[in-house]
């Protein structure tokens, strides 16, 4: 007796279990014959290779709980357990640790390409908002992953940190003591933040799963940004892209094998190598690498209160982004008078980084205070004025139309007119 699902599976196995929980048509029809612009370049790839990174991540951090423990003085000695004692603990470590970093090169680079190419436009504005609350979300995580080995800048990060929202007036002090569990960074504080720290990525797999929904609403964005006409712009996923991102999948994991067998501690910091001391301040306290453009701007402004605000507006503003860039086209490469201003706001970015990383004296001030004004007006004042005053290059009619150039009888009629402006 069949029920109300008729499977298509060919195995009787997969179709037994797919007319009566019809996940294997699901997948077939969301990820196989789900129709794709035929047009992606590699900028693509990092979507899925964020995926696979979160789940590098949340297999080697369950495995690295088992043999943590969450106490001021057994800490970074557990830590160091995992190192030494525990079979293959040094890999796991490395590649978690090290997977954070990848994490989040593989995610910035995923948002830029959003950026550049104006996947944030309408009708994916929800889509972008769950991967701003993503970025979050990781930030988060991140942050509180960083502190649980109690090294010295573990110890250190976390008081800084935590301390920046005592500025807030009020109620800041409140949400301080709140966050420390007492009157300073102690022991309840390492503990809520293992758990948090263990709960968020499950937390971030929901939100990636209604990211994923969304992206299969509403469709994919394209290097050309303009929607598929038919079903001549477009092509299964499989086995068209899934090949793509194997591809793309296996230079990443090269990448990811080198800095974990070759430079396994090239992205860290020595300090964290000692015990924390809450009596021995470190010369200079810095957080992670990905932390270091919002630290810079953080540090911008000698005002704590400003300072906090402004930092946390550099992400916030994200979230208004496809309210505020007002041109219709979508992809930079036919905004001419915009792409010189967003690889300035690249550029600005990548110095904001290693002024995060240099003391709060001298130069470095201004250099902080300049990439700040400039990251603020890239997205508050250039983006809309960009908008009203650009003139755009002639969009093409179609995806094939670019696709297919010089080839074929397609470009002899009035396929070809429109690449001609193009």
């Amino acid at each position: 007796m069949v029920g109300l699902h008729k499977s298509e599976m060919k195995n009787p196995v997969v179709r037994w279990i797919d007319e009566r929980l019809p996940i294997p048509s699901m997948l077939n029809q969301e990820y196989a014959k789900f129709p794709t612009p035929k047009n992606f370049n590699y900028f693509w790839n990092f979507g899925a290779l964020a995926m696979v990174n979160l789940v590098i991540m949340i297999v080697t951090g369950i495995f690295l709980a088992m043999h943590y423990t969450p106490h001021t003085s057994y800490a970074f000695d557990s830590v160091e357990r995992i190192m030494r004692d525990v079979n293959f603990g040094w890999l796991i470590r490395y590649i978690h640790m090290n997977g954070a970093s990848m994490f989040f090169i593989v995610v910035f680079i995923h948002i830029f390409r959003g950026l550049y190419y104006g996947s944030y436009k309408a009708p994916r504005e929800l889509l972008w908002i769950l991967g701003v609350v993503i970025l979050l979300l990781m930030m988060a995580t991140a942050f509180m992953g960083y502190v649980l080995p109690w090294g010295q800048m573990s110890f250190w990060g976390a008081t800084v940190i935590t301390n920046l929202f005592s500025a807030f007036p009020i109620v800041g002090e409140s949400i301080v003591v709140w966050l420390w569990g007492g009157f300073s960074v102690d022991n309840p504080t390492l503990n809520r933040f293992f758990s948090l720290h263990y709960l968020l990525p499950f937390l971030i797999v929901g939100v990636v799963f209604l990211h994923v929904v969304a992206l299969h609403i509403t469709g994919s964005n394209n290097p050309l940004g303009i929607e598929p006409k038919g079903p001549q712009d477009t092509i299964p996923f499989h086995p068209y892209y899934t090949i793509k991102d194997t591809f793309g999948l296996c230079i990443y994991l090269i990448v990811f094998a080198f800095l974990v067998f070759f430079m396994p501690n090239y992205l860290g910091h020595a300090d964290n190598y000692i015990p924390a001391n809450p009596l021995v301040t470190p010369a200079h306290i810095v957080p992670e690498w990905y932390f270091l453009p919002f630290y810079a701007i953080l540090r911008a402004v000698p005002d704590k209160l400003g300072g906090v605000l402004l930092m946390f507006g550099s992400i916030l503003v994200l979230f208004v982004l496809p309210w505020l860039d007002t041109s219709p086209v979508r992809s930079m490469k036919f905004r001419p008078l915009a792409r010189p201003f967003f690889w300035m706001f690249a550029i600005i970015c990548v110095v904001l980084g290693y002024a995060g990383a240099m003391p709060a004296e001298g130069i470095w001030v201004t250099v902080s205070q300049v990439g700040t004004a400039y990251y603020f007006m890239y997205f508050l004042v250039i983006l809309p004025v960009l908008g009203k005053i650009e003139k755009p290059r002639p969009l093409p009619e179609s995806i094939s139309a670019p696709v297919l150039r010089g080839g074929g009888p397609i470009m002899a009629g009035a396929a070809a007119k429109p690449m001609e402006k193009a």
